[in-house]
């Protein structure tokens, strides 16, 4: 639906007092949030009044379906909020209240992010916002919910904060407006020194990029707004008129690095941008700004087409790439910055530092780090920010290491939701902890946390402090005609991501009429590591799933040796993987499973067997590329079978060197996989048994992992590891 004219009768004086207050907010460099409250067509005849009212320069409606007097160009559906990323406006009017419009999570956080000083941001919802689903509840609505069913808790606490605000200017389109008190002093700007850059925080990270040096990694660390992209096309720029022919690029989403590329053809009108490649042919050859996605990076260097000797790579919102794809790199460019949002929908650089800071400390000891301050678009204390980080919790920590008591005193708690919502220090604690812990965590998850259907969430803690957190979602439980159609992909009801999976991938009906429960999320404070409280929360779910009459409990991940390992100690195995490489993590998607109930236990038992039966072929074909630690910890889950007396003739045969290994591979992939199921993955050399004889990896390439001349030597280092394994399983 369309929605017709608007008509413009408005009070008059709201808005002379409106345009006003925009004035005193750009004296002072800052932005502000204007929450416009009434029935939907009040609502948009006071927005319109005001957007026709001001000499804005680029304004921007966002709603569900343009209104007729919006240009097309000036309007934008909330799924598109991210193609504004890198740009600037002065004026966004937030569509929260219309029949067909609701509040986005992450097209606020992203559009807050693209207003200039001065600039306001007009949020439109109805008086007794909260008391029931808006639109956007259309995407939590998970089969066989339908969204004015679900909780809105989340809402409510939106509400609640900004009825609450003293920063917040509260308009009702009956006409009356509230206006927040603001300080009289007006900061002046210091002097920056470097005429490309736009604050003093901002040309010290560009002096420490251009000065970047072999194995001296640089991590750069930022708020919103602080100008780190830019710094890095700044640099990017300096580098090509210094002669530097190749600089590799990534980031989880190509639109992380808008204004890398929009400042770098800024500084280089010679040079030409083609999608997200930048190229400037200054005669005596051609120079290079490549964006690469995190899993192509990775192809690519693991195939050693990038890397290498006097490489350079910058890496954007590094936070939300896992710190094996981070690792990865860190080994293979000499050169290398990694730059995050600390606080931001892009990921926790908090949670980056804890997680990456070993991988640092351990191949390059001499990195340094440098963090902005500043903002560029706001000065310091803009209100928007503020609310727009308390709104959303994007700057939500764990509680202080030195404040959380150690396990022993912990108490398990089921949390009750509608509790939580409304002890905002708990839930601040909580999503914390949840965003440090994992690479990606998205403002919409903390509305799935207090209102997704089927959604529970479990804590330890001690002393009022969150120690540890799991959260789970129930799926499956499918009728028998539906589980068909879905099966054969007529069918795609919302949610359900474990038990659908299983049936599209691995041909499971049983998956889709069994009760599952996923654990979305498992997350321990870094004080309490190491600790057993993991493992804890997973036998409390376990036992709970018992007592709820669950089948099979469950997880899906990015593939790496140690999440493995966790889950393996907690008794689960592997029932699908990936086949292709997620773009924003690097990593092939990993499920696995542990049955609850009797038929729960049997379906695991089919699963495992048809995916360990499949494995070794993928594992040839279109898992040839996968990390061969990977596929040695999935190879673990094995059946073990006796190795009958031909089979141990034909490993002889190779250990002593009378024959080809490819000749008998079928027995030396038996004796690995019995191998690495007796425990057999924790010797060095397993890796390579498994790259060698279930992947076919070209021995050139074994060769470099290993440090050896060539394949001659590569085999031998494969003979002796044969042999070793066979008297070590004699």
């Amino acid at each position: 639906m369309t929605h017709g004219p608007i008509p413009c009768d408005p009070p008059k004086e709201p808005l002379g007092e409106l345009l006003a207050r925009r004035a005193a907010l750009a004296a002072r460099q800052w932005r502000g949030l204007v929450w416009l409250t009434g029935e939907p067509g009040a609502c948009r005849r006071c927005a319109l009044a005001l957007w026709q009212a001001g000499r804005w320069q680029a304004p921007l409606w966002l709603t569900g379906s343009r209104p007729t007097d919006i240009a097309p160009a000036d309007w934008l559906p909330a799924a598109k909020a991210r193609t504004r990323l890198g740009g600037e406006q002065d004026l966004v009017i937030f569509d929260a209240v219309s029949r067909d419009s609701g509040f986005d999570p992450e097209a606020f956080g992203v559009l807050s992010g693209t207003l200039r000083a001065g600039g306001l941001l007009v949020l439109m919802t109805s008086p007794d916002w909260g008391r029931q689903p808006d639109a956007d509840y259309e995407r939590l609505a998970e089969y066989p919910f339908r969204s004015e069913q679900l909780s809105t808790r989340y809402l409510r606490r939106l509400a609640r904060l900004l009825a609450r605000s003293s920063e917040v200017i509260h308009w009702q389109a009956d006409g009356t407006i509230a206006l927040p008190a603001l300080p009289g002093h007006v900061p002046s700007a210091p002097a920056v020194g470097d005429p490309d850059c736009a604050t003093r925080d901002q040309a010290r990270a560009v002096a420490l990029l251009t000065r970047l040096r072999r194995r001296r990694p640089l991590v750069l660390t930022a708020d919103r707004g602080r100008g780190k992209s830019a710094a890095l096309g700044i640099a990017c720029a300096r580098w090509l008129a210094a002669g530097e022919r190749d600089i590799w690029v990534t980031a989880p989403q190509p639109s992380a690095v808008e204004a890398l590329f929009a400042r770098l053809e800024a500084m280089c009108p010679q040079g030409h941008r083609h999608a997200n490649a930048f190229t400037w042919d200054v005669g005596s050859g051609v120079r290079r700004v490549q964006f690469l996605a995190p899993d192509a990076l990775s192809a690519r260097v693991a195939a050693r087409d990038v890397g290498g000797a006097g490489s350079l790579l910058l890496v954007d919102e590094a936070a939300a790439i896992p710190s094996p794809a981070l690792g990865l790199w860190l080994r293979h460019f000499p050169r290398l910055a990694f730059a995050t949002t600390v606080h931001g929908y892009e990921g926790s650089g908090r949670g980056f530092a804890v997680r990456f800071r070993a991988h640092l400390e351990r191949e390059t000891p001499d990195w340094r780090s440098c963090h902005l301050e500043t903002p560029i678009r706001f000065a310091s204390g803009d209100p928007l920010e503020r609310l727009t980080s308390r709104l959303l919790l994007l700057d939500a920590e764990p509680a202080p290491a030195g404040e959380v008591p150690s396990p022993q005193a912990d108490e398990r708690i089921h949390c009750r939701r509608e509790e939580l919502a409304t002890d905002e220090p708990r839930l601040r604690e909580l999503f914390g902890l949840l965003v440090q812990a994992h690479y990606r965590t998205r403002p919409s998850d903390l509305r799935r946390l207090l209102d997704g259907p089927r959604t529970r969430i479990t804590t330890l803690e001690a002393a009022h402090h969150v120690q540890a957190v799991v959260a789970c979602v129930d799926e499956g439980g499918f009728p028998g005609e539906l589980a068909e159609r879905v099966a054969r992909g007529e069918r795609r009801p919302r949610g359900h991501l474990l038990a659908q999976s299983l049936a599209a991938h691995a041909g499971s009906r049983r998956a889709l009429t069994s009760r599952l429960r996923r654990i979305m999320r498992i997350a321990v404070h870094e004080a309490c590591r190491r600790q057993g409280l993991g493992r804890r929360l997973f036998e409390a779910e376990l036992a709970r799933a018992h007592a709820d009459g669950i089948d099979l409990l469950g997880a899906s991940f990015g593939a790496e040796p140690g999440l493995i390992t966790f889950w393996q100690h907690n008794g689960c195995v592997a029932v699908r993987l990936g086949l292709t490489r997620e773009a924003s993590s690097g990593e092939h998607a990993l499920m696995v499973v542990r049955g609850v109930s009797d038929a729960g236990q049997e379906l695991v038992r089919e699963l495992q067997r048809r995916f360990q039966s499949l494995l070794p072929t993928l594992l040839a074909f279109e898992l040839k590329t996968l990390d061969p630690g990977v596929a040695a910890s999935l190879l673990t889950e094995s059946p073990v079978e006796e190795l009958t007396p031909a089979e141990l003739r034909d490993i002889d045969d190779v250990a002593l060197g009378h024959r080809e290994p490819a000749l008998v591979r079928p027995a030396l992939q038996a004796l690995v996989r019995r191998g690495l199921a007796a425990g057999g993955s924790r010797d060095p050399d397993a890796w390579l048994l498994v790259a060698a004889l279930f992947q076919g990896r070209e021995p050139a390439w074994l060769a470099t992992q290993l440090g050896l001349p060539g394949r001659r030597q590569v085999q031998q280092r494969l003979r002796d590891a044969l042999a070793r394994w066979q008297r070590w399983q004699a």
